[in-house]
């Protein structure tokens, strides 16, 4: 066997994600009065109506700069290919006034701005995806859960838009493992504002897993190599969801936590493969929820 054939295989960086190029966006709008309140809509050329991903970015809720919208920017332009809309949307994060309860309140809010968004671009709500990476697949799961908060929670929002599927890439569905597992160093406590034990109904509210039953299909992926959200802490997640909802889980191989959100990358087509494959099937779901 020769060297190369036992080296180990590449993984993206983040250093390296945040130097490729952006790729703009068909408009820019707001969706609240803070300067983070806003998302990149990218549009296929079709009339429409437009399936929807809602697309949100990484970065453990804390604020980086040079993070933000612009790696995701060829992912979203790659299923906008696929004739998809792409609400690539960002949000207040740690460091950047964000935190409990700003940050969930500005993803429900930039999600329910898709109702406003709908009729001048011809989107198809009833065909709306969810699409999260690393922290922003806590988020993605937590769209599609909030409708079981209670309306005294300071995160309720009666009559949200409801979410027809969920793509994970990597993300941290259940918050109270991630601080055991200290995910993301310090972030999954520090953006419900306190460790478990002190602000238990935070979790209960913040937490994915604490929402179960969705009723909706949630696909995760997750690489082989991935150091910041192991498969394994995924796979505890999956045991429980399987028993509340139909749920998939995809450990793929020699990929770290970056390449599922590159379209170029050897698992690009398992990501767009779980993604248009939720959008079919909320096409076919009237019932607005999906059980095993």
């Amino acid at each position: 066997m020769s060297t190369m054939d036992t080296q180990p295989p590449h993984l993206l960086t983040v250093d390296e994600i945040v130097t490729f190029p952006g790729v703009p966006a068909d408009h820019r709008f707001s969706y609240g009065p803070d300067p983070a309140q806003f998302g990149d809509l990218y549009l296929p050329p079709s009339r429409g109506p437009h399936p929807v991903v809602l697309l949100l970015h990484g970065g453990c809720w804390r604020w980086r700069g040079q993070y933000g919208l612009t790696p995701l920017g060829q992912l979203a332009a790659a299923f906008r290919q696929e004739g998809l809309a792409v609400w690539n949307m960002e949000y207040r994060c740690l460091g950047n006034g964000g935190g409990w309860p700003t940050t969930f309140r500005d993803v429900a809010r930039g999600a329910d701005f898709l109702r406003t968004l709908a009729p001048q671009c011809a989107l198809d709500l009833s065909r709306l995806v969810t699409v999260g990476h690393s922290a922003g697949g806590h988020l993605a799961l937590w769209l599609a859960g909030r409708h079981h908060l209670p309306d005294t929670s300071p995160l309720h929002v009666a009559g949200g838009v409801r979410v027809h599927g969920v793509v994970s890439l990597a993300g941290i569905p259940d918050l109270i493992a991630g601080v055991q597992r200290n995910i993301c160093r310090g972030a999954c406590h520090e953006v419900v504002g306190g460790l478990p034990e002190a602000v238990p109904q935070r979790y209960q509210h913040a937490s994915p897993h604490a929402l179960l039953p969705f009723g909706v299909p949630q696909w995760h992926l997750v690489g082989t190599q991935d150091q910041l959200v192991p498969a394994a802490y995924l796979t505890q997640y999956i045991e429980v969801a399987t028993h509340h909802d139909e749920v998939r889980l995809e450990i793929l191989p020699d990929a770290g936590h970056f390449e599922l959100i590159v379209p170029t990358t050897a698992v690009w087509p398992a990501v767009r493969h779980a993604v248009l494959a939720l959008v079919k099937r909320a096409q076919g779901d009237t019932t607005g929820s999906r059980h095993v």
